[in-house]
C-alpha cells in the first residue's frame, strides 16, 4: 500500500439470532409484511454498501438455512451454552468475532449489530450510524436512540410501601418540575449499534466508554417482543406506506 493511502475499514454485520424465544413462539423465524423476521435484517446489510459481509450466529438450523438462502452466511452454529435466556451480546460477539478469527484469519475493524427484533430500521439508519463512527476516531461505539415519550425524572419506585423518586437532579423535587427544564433523556431503541472491534475484544465491552448517540426521530420505535407488537408493527408499515430495507 502507498504512502498516503488509507485503508478501507473492513466492516462486519453481525445478526444474533438465537431459536428460543419465549414471548413470541419462533419469534426469529415468524412472518412480517411477507418474509421471515431475520430476513429483513438481512436485506438491510445487503443494501448498505459499507458492510463487506454479513454473518448470522444461531444455534437453529432452521434459522440458518433461512438466513443462508436469502444471502446471509452462517458460518457455524453458536453453542447451545451462548443461547440461553439470559445470554448477554457480549459473549455472542466475542465468539463470532474469535471464530472468524481463528478459523478463516479474518478480522474486521467495525462491527454493525444488526438485531432481528428491529425490522423497522433501514439502509439509511445503518449508513449514518456507520459514517458517524468513522468520521470520529476517538469514539469506542455508536448506539441509536430515540427522545422518549416518558422522562424517567417523573418516574418513581417503591421502597417499604411508599414512592421514591427514581433519579435524583439538581432540582430537589424533579418530577414536580415542567418538562421543559430537565435533562434531554434518550432511549436506546435497538435499531443499530456500530461498534468497533478493539471495543468488543480488547475493551470487552458492546459500546466502551465513548459513545456516540444516533437520534432516530420516530414516533414508532419498535422493538417487537409480543404477538401485539408484530401486528402493531405490521399495521403502522401498511398505514404509513414504509419500505423496509
Amino acid at each position: 500500500m502507498g504512502r498516503g493511502v488509507v485503508r478501507k475499514p473492513v466492516v462486519l454485520a453481525i445478526i444474533p439470532a438465537r431459536g428460543g424465544s419465549k414471548s413470541v413462539p419462533r419469534k426469529n423465524l415468524r412472518m412480517f409484511c411477507g418474509q421471515p423476521l431475520i430476513v429483513h435484517s438481512i436485506n438491510v446489510a445487503r443494501h448498505v454498501s459499507m458492510i463487506d459481509r454479513c454473518v448470522l450466529s444461531t444455534d437453529d438450523s432452521e434459522i440458518a438455512e433461512v438466513a443462508k438462502a436469502h444471502g446471509a452466511e452462517v458460518p457455524f452454529l453458536r453453542p447451545k451454552e451462548l443461547a440461553e435466556d439470559n445470554t448477554l451480546d457480549l459473549p455472542v460477539f466475542q465468539h463470532t468475532l474469535t471464530w472468524l478469527r481463528d478459523q478463516e484469519d479474518y478480522q474486521p475493524d467495525v462491527v454493525v449489530h444488526l438485531r432481528p427484533t428491529s425490522p423497522l430500521r433501514t439502509s439509511t439508519h445503518v449508513a449514518e450510524s456507520l459514517n458517524l463512527l468513522l468520521t470520529n476516531p476517538e469514539a469506542d461505539s455508536v448506539r441509536a436512540v430515540t427522545i422518549p415519550a416518558h422522562n424517567p425524572f417523573k418516574m418513581w419506585e417503591q421502597v417499604d410501601g411508599y414512592l421514591r423518586p427514581l433519579m435524583k437532579w439538581k432540582n430537589s423535587e424533579p418530577y414536580n418540575a415542567p418538562r421543559q427544564e430537565l435533562p434531554v433523556i434518550y432511549w436506546q431503541n435497538g435499531y443499530v449499534d456500530v461498534t468497533r472491534v478493539a471495543t468488543i475484544l480488547e475493551k470487552r465491552s458492546m459500546t466502551g466508554d465513548r459513545i456516540l448517540p444516533y437520534l432516530i426521530d420516530t414516533a414508532f420505535p419498535v422493538d417487537l417482543d409480543s404477538i401485539e407488537g408484530f401486528e402493531m408493527a405490521e399495521m403502522i408499515v401498511k398505514r404509513y406506506g414504509m419500505k423496509l430495507a
